[in-house]
């Protein structure tokens, strides 16, 4: 009756039974399912998706980043937004060494947006707009379905 009880030895690796001897609980969904994208990398998709679609015709794209962020910032490049309106996307003129920049700002675009479908049309209409206006062309011009979608 006096045999002693060996304690569990507590090293330092991680503890892989919770006190009700459930295991650790994996992912909700396997990396390659939608589900496991988060809004994020989806909108980020988005956009890369627009950007492929407009170097098919522009080559000289490749040239310019494409950036994607939360939200605008309110400091001095934001001066140009005084009336009331978020934009939905900005450039970047190239300058020091430093390619042009296009900016898609991820929450103004997902407000105005009600589906997937409809966030990937406005998105590829803030990118063909932001394109024209960094080469000076005419959304039309750079892409011909512009507006139709």
């Amino acid at each position: 009756m006096d045999s002693p009880v060996t304690p569990r030895s507590t090293g330092p690796g991680p503890r892989r039974r919770d006190r009700h001897g459930r295991g650790m609980r994996g992912p909700v969904a396997p990396p390659q399912v939608p589900l496991a994208a988060s809004r994020a990398e989806t909108f980020a998709d988005l956009v890369q998706d627009s950007v492929e679609r407009l170097e098919r015709r522009w080559p000289q794209l490749t040239d310019i980043d494409f950036l994607v962020l939360d939200v605008p910032r309110l400091d001095g490049a934001g001066a140009g937004w005084s009336d009331g309106t978020v934009p939905l996307g900005g450039t970047v003129a190239a300058r020091e060494g430093r390619p042009a920049r296009v900016v898609v700002y991820r929450r103004p675009v997902e407000i105005r947006t009600k589906g997937r479908d409809d966030r990937a049309a406005l998105v590829h209409e803030v990118v063909v707009e932001q394109v024209a206006d960094l080469l000076g062309l005419t959304p039309e011009t750079v892409d011909p379905r512009y507006g139709e979608e």
